[in-house]
Formats: structure tokens, sequence, C-alpha cells
């Protein structure tokens, strides 16, 4: 029998796209109610409670549209989905535990909840097991967001995914192929490789996809090829041998005293054990003799009076004695006119 496999047939025009997902609506689901209730429970962390509570009354509606209800406990610091006799969609619940995930990774509640729509997908990175080093995590984590956020906007533009940096975690939002270049980029990120160069290959894809006479084509040629270079980091050694030319001599060096040997040499291996005792409880009588003097003397520093600075005391003398010259010469001056002044004219003697 001939086989009809590439027959053409006429519905399959060009306008029809094979690709597209049609919407699930509630008049799809001929199974009816689901027979089994399934359920997701999260923690979330202590400082989420208060946005939580305001936040609950929208993710309530949201939820309960798709017939699937949810509970809040503040006591525990849990939040709970689960499926109901009104929910007609079997992969809501899913989308649900994501819902509750991220926000209790400090998403907003008004993105978090457009992970209910068709087409929307969610990913948690975890990247603190990733880097050992705390400091050097920081620092890899700050290359995510980069100056003024402008990495993290520019990663948001190119792979049409809301990203959320947040703690340990990078929350990504958006389509599966956008995603799975968020995730790649975040993990080359904390393995020391810049998101610039990420960034620049994404820019070049993009500026390919446009191009319709290329869609077929392998785009190898136009990515960059950015080839890691290993820079000669030559570490010192810890000890440096001395490898200078010496002078050359047939007999070995003398090997180094024992601590045997040097107590026979000053005599001490042959005293008795209450000479050893005395001359132990002298030295340390000695330490602490030394010790009590270092600490007396820092007491009484406390108690010294402060040096009074030379320069501001030598001009003090010098005003000192400028003033008592100003007032010598005023005296001398005074004495002058109270002289001439008793002296009788000639006039008046004759």
């Amino acid at each position: 029998m001939p086989s009809t496999h590439n027959v053409e047939k006429p519905w399959d025009t060009e306008e029809i796209d094979k690709w597209k997902e049609e919407k699930f609506e509630p008049k799809d689901n001929i199974a009816g109610p689901l027979t089994e209730e399934s359920s997701f429970v999260t923690l979330f962390p202590k400082y989420r409670e208060v946005y939580l509570r305001e936040a609950w009354p929208l993710i309530t509606r949201s939820l309960s549209a798709h017939g699937v209800a949810c509970t809040l406990d503040l006591i525990e610091g849990s939040m709970t989905v689960k499926t109901t006799r009104k929910t007609w969609d079997p992969a809501i619940i899913l989308k649900a535990r994501d819902l509750i995930k991220l926000l209790a990774r400090s998403v907003p509640a008004p993105q978090a909840v457009k992970i209910l729509e068709d087409g929307m997908a969610a990913d948690i990175i975890k990247i603190r097991n990733l880097v050992r080093n705390k400091d050097r995590f920081v620092k890899r984590r700050q290359r995510i967001l980069g100056p003024n956020g402008s990495t993290l906007k520019a990663l948001e533009l190119l792979t049409r995914c809301y990203i959320l940096v947040q703690g340990n975690t990078v929350s990504a939002m958006g389509g599966f192929k956008g995603l799975k270049s968020v995730r790649k980029v975040v993990e080359e990120c904390m393995a020391n490789i810049h998101p610039i160069y990420n960034i620049k290959t994404l820019m070049i894809k993009r500026e390919l996809a446009n191009d319709p006479d290329l869609k077929n084509e392998s785009w190898d040629r136009f990515l960059p090829d950015f080839k890691a270079r290993t820079l000669s980091k030559r570490k010192k050694p810890f000890k440096i041998t001395d490898k200078s030319k010496k002078v050359y001599t047939p007999f070995p060096n003398p090997p180094e005293k024992s601590k045997i040997d040097l107590m026979h040499e000053s005599g001490e291996a042959f005293l008795s054990t209450q000479v050893k005792e005395r001359a132990a409880k002298q030295e340390r009588e000695e330490k602490q003799r030394a010790k009590q003097e270092e600490k007396k003397k820092a007491r009484m520093q406390e108690f010294e009076p402060p040096k009074e600075d030379s320069i501001r005391k030598e001009k003090k003398r010098k005003q000192a004695e400028l003033v008592e010259s100003k007032e010598g010469e005023s005296r001398v001056k005074k004495r002058k006119k109270d002289k001439s002044s008793k002296q009788p004219n000639g006039s008046q003697d004759a």
C-alpha cells in the first residue's frame, strides 16, 4: 500500500500555525472533576509576613478563578495551595505551586500572579552552593545586577523574562527559551564568566533571528568566540633556597644539638628536682614582678600632668617681655614730663 504521509491535504494551508497551543477551557475537561486532592506547602521568611497578609486577597481571587484553594498560616509561616471539586485544569496546581514559591522569594504579588497565564513558566536558581567563598559570592552576585542594575535590565530585555536577585537565589519568570538563557548566564557568572559576554551573544542572536535568509542556517560563524586566557601566575615558594655558589667543603655540616645535649652543656641535667623547681619558681616570680612593674607604670601615667607645649610657653614669655618693655618706656616718658613741668622759667626767677 503506498504511503499517504506526504500527500497534500486541502485543509493544510500556510496560514495555519501548527505549533500554536490552544487555551485550555472548562469545556475541554471531558473527564469531569478531579478524584484526588493535590496540595503543596511552602515556607516563607518572617520579613514577608506583613506583605503577604496585605496581598493575600489578590492571590485568593486569582487562584479561585481557576478553582484552587489557598491558605496562609502566619503561626507556622507557610502557604498552602490545593485543588477543589471546582478545579477543571489538572495542570493549574503546578502553576499554583510556582506562585507560592515566587511569593516566598520576594517576588511582588502582581508579578507572581502572571505565572497562572499560559506560556509563562518560573525558574528559581540556587546560587549560594555554586561559590564557596562568601566575599567572592557577593561580588559575583553583584555582577548579575551590574552598575545601577543595567546588566539585569539588559538581560531582561534580551530574554523577555522577569528576573529578581534575592539572597541566595535568582527568581526568573518568562518563556521556556528565555529561562534557559537566564539559567546559563547566571550559572556561568557564578563560575567567573562575566555576563557581558553572554549578553553580547544574545544581542547578535536577536539580530540574526530577524533576518529571514539566515533562518535555516547555522549561526556559529557570526557568534563571537571568547577564549579563556590563562595568564601565567607563578606563585612564590614558601621557602626560598639560596642557589648562589658556595665554597665547597668535603666535610658535612655538624649535626644540630638535641635538647638533652644542651641540658648537659648548661649543667641543668645534673641538678636535682628540688633545685630545678626552685629555679623555675624564681623565673616565674621574676616574670610576674616585671609584669606588675609595667602595669604600675601604666596606671601612674594616668595621674601625670600633660606636658605643655614648649613653643606656646616661649610665645607667652616673649609676650610678657614685650608688655614689660612697653610699660617701662611709658614710665620713663612720664617722669621726664613731670620734671619739665616742675622746673620754673628764667623770667620768673628774675
